[in-house]
């Protein structure tokens, strides 16, 4: 295999460990053309009418078209892909939970420019996050293939692991040329951006995000999916979109409820289980949540009001 590159055989072992060392990796034809070609069927009405940017980093001349899972059914099976979800579920492991951050196609047009190299985990507020702990980890599907002409990817191997901003010169970057149904998977911590197209074709990449539990989703997974669509999707799905608990009391409604049962209500009031929650070895403050666990499950039960203590 050439370098940087996996097998569609690939385990999440793998894909973690090759993340971990250069930041990014490349699994070739992990899906069908089949199903990029539903995704691309499904999605073709919103892409034309979708604008392009207006500043140079979301791109004059590329155009970036979101709300996947109401708008595609056949994304779903990438936004669920095993492979994937495997590899996040490692590489967020010292969060309680990961949940979806976004979803978009991006659509770089004939004539775009190179885009400014950036770490995606900068979206935070510019919250300088320590190198060991991941708050996010990326997909990009190649819903064509990425050549350099068209505009592969640049970015810079092992930029994932120094603080601070960097700048780096031409020979410090290599690009994601893959082929169409090939999956670009990198950390939010390396430096990248989508390059110029100076070919007569669009690039369009399906860009697929995941982040820690606690933080807000960059995409608003609860109004870019209406209700009525949400009630016909799996609970998996649900759960990964942020109906769950994103971490200690991150995430419940009305009194101390599950999210979930704004989707499927049967009418019974149930608490979420917050001790289940406090039980991760891989947390990044594990020993204080082992300590927190214990006096949540080692304390009496207070008398109900109106009983003899």
């Amino acid at each position: 295999m050439p370098k940087y590159h996996l097998p569609p055989t690939a385990t999440p072992d793998e894909v973690t460990a090759a993340i971990r060392e250069d930041g990014f990796v490349i699994v070739d034809n992990l899906v069908s053309n089949e199903l990029m070609d539903r995704v691309a069927e499904e999605l073709e009405e919103y892409i034309d009418i979708t604008p392009t940017g207006n500043d140079d980093f979301v791109g004059r001349m590329t155009r970036r078209t979101g709300s996947l899972i109401a708008r595609s059914p056949a994304s779903r099976e990438l936004i669920m892909h095993p492979l994937v979800l495997g590899s996040v579920a490692d590489l967020l492991a010292k969060a309680t939970a990961y949940q979806l951050h976004l979803t978009q196609v991006i659509s770089v047009l004939p004539g775009e420019t190179d885009q400014p190299l950036h770490r995606d985990e900068l979206a935070w507020d510019f919250f300088p996050f320590p190198l060991d702990y991941d708050v996010q980890c990326n997909t990009m599907w190649a819903m064509t293939d990425f050549t350099v002409e068209n505009g592969a990817t640049r970015l810079v191997p092992g930029s994932h692991l120094t603080e601070g901003k960097q700048t780096y010169d031409d020979d410090a970057i290599v690009r994601a040329e893959t082929e169409r149904g090939s999956l670009f998977f990198y950390s939010g911590k390396v430096y990248h951006g989508a390059a110029a197209n100076r070919s007569p074709m669009v690039r369009q990449g399906i860009n697929i995000t995941y982040c820690v539990g606690w933080v807000r989703q960059e995409e608003n997974q609860y109004l870019s999916t209406p209700i009525e669509v949400a009630r016909t999707l799996d609970d998996d799905l649900l759960k990964l979109m942020g109906y769950q608990m994103g971490g200690l009391a991150m995430g419940y409604i009305r009194d101390f409820e599950d999210p979930m049962v704004a989707i499927r209500d049967d009418g019974v009031k149930r608490q979420y289980d917050f001790a289940s929650l406090t039980q991760n070895p891989n947390h990044t403050n594990a020993g204080l949540m082992d300590s927190f666990h214990e006096e949540m499950v080692s304390a009496e039960t207070p008398a109900v009001a109106g009983e003899l203590a």
